[in-house]
């Protein structure tokens, strides 16, 4: 039996199930207990495990990230919350240095299963530092895991399967779609999950290929909804993770419609879109019947909330790039 609940709900449940199950596991970040997070995704945690558990921290995102690092080599499975994208830039150096390198250092002697929440992306109304997409950043750095939910049932499932990893994972979260409902079975065994670092194709088609993350799956489905009205059957793929990204899925599809749009909100400019449009490119040239398109955020800072709408993709813009493939 499933049950009906929002996507930030979902990763409350999760969380809550990965600390019911291993006493290693710590959630820390700014505000987030009492308060229970600016999102209000660990909300009552502290309540029901204690202040030893779910750790409200400084104002200090270096700070937190160091102490994952120390809490993990001493055997805890720490899950930091970093309360908006852009604040994660003070921890940078110690994701980079640290968190990302330390296996390899070791020779894998020593692991640092953290994992680096951070809710992600625009649509909320807000400005700089509070709506940006830095994923290209960590998906560039080996080393690192990357993922990205972008419904309920993969949110449960993906924040307990990144915690239970043994490598750092940073866990990109879709914050305009924490509001947002789906099916979910809270009683699932993880052991039958959907792997963690697969993609998925979320809704079949056989006209051309629209290839999305996060928050944008949304967008992309959208879009698809209204081509289907044209006539147009639009195949979307939800990559899941972008490091490593699963391009099997990815590859057998462009090889059947012959033709590849991929969106994310991040600028475009050497952004994840360029990186696999350039591996389609390779491993799928003698089946494309057009060059693979990328809808993306603008090459600017994040604007004013005012004009967000105007910034991200939306599901014209995906449109526009479909027609404009089959017009090539």
């Amino acid at each position: 039996m499933s049950d009906n609940i929002t996507l930030g709900k979902a990763l409350n449940h999760g969380l809550r199930r990965s600390l019911e199950g291993n006493a290693k596991v710590v959630v820390m970040g700014e505000d987030v207990g009492k308060l229970g997070g600016v999102f209000r995704i660990t909300d009552g945690l502290q309540k029901d495990f204690g202040e030893d558990r779910v750790i409200d921290t400084p104002l200090a995102e270096a700070g937190i990230v160091g102490t994952a690092v120390g809490l993990a080599i001493r055997g805890y499975r720490p899950v930091c919350e970093i309360q908006f994208d852009g604040f994660v830039y003070p921890a940078y150096n110690q994701i980079v240095t640290q968190v990302a390198k330390m296996s390899y250092r070791s020779r894998g002697k020593v692991r640092l299963p953290i994992v680096i929440r951070i809710p992600f992306a625009g649509g909320i109304g807000a400005v700089e530092h509070h709506s940006e997409s830095p994923e290209a950043y960590f998906a560039h750095t080996p080393g690192l895991k990357v993922v990205t939910c972008s419904n309920p049932a993969d949110a449960y499932t993906m924040i307990q399967q990144a915690i239970a990893s043994d490598d750092p994972v940073v866990f990109f979260e879709p914050k305009r779609r924490y509001w947002e409902k789906g099916d979910v079975d809270l009683a699932a065994d993880l052991s039958g999950a959907y792997p963690l670092h697969k993609s998925r194709v979320v809704r079949p088609g056989t006209d051309a290929t629209v290839i999305a993350y996060g928050p944008m799956v949304r967008t992309a489905l959208d879009a698809a909804a209204a081509a289907a009205e044209d006539g147009r059957n639009l195949e979307v793929i939800d990559l899941r993770s972008l490091s490593p990204i699963d391009y099997e899925p990815v590859y057998e599809s462009v090889k059947r419609t012959g033709r590849a749009v991929v969106v994310h909100e991040a600028p475009g400019n050497i952004g994840l879109g360029a990186e696999i449009a350039a591996r389609v490119t390779e491993h799928c040239f003698y089946s494309l019947e057009a060059p693979v398109l990328r809808v993306t955020g603008y090459d600017i800072p994040y604007p004013a909330a005012r004009v967000e709408e105007e910034y991200l993709p939306d599901l014209d813009r995906v449109l526009d790039a479909v027609d404009r493939s089959f017009g090539w």
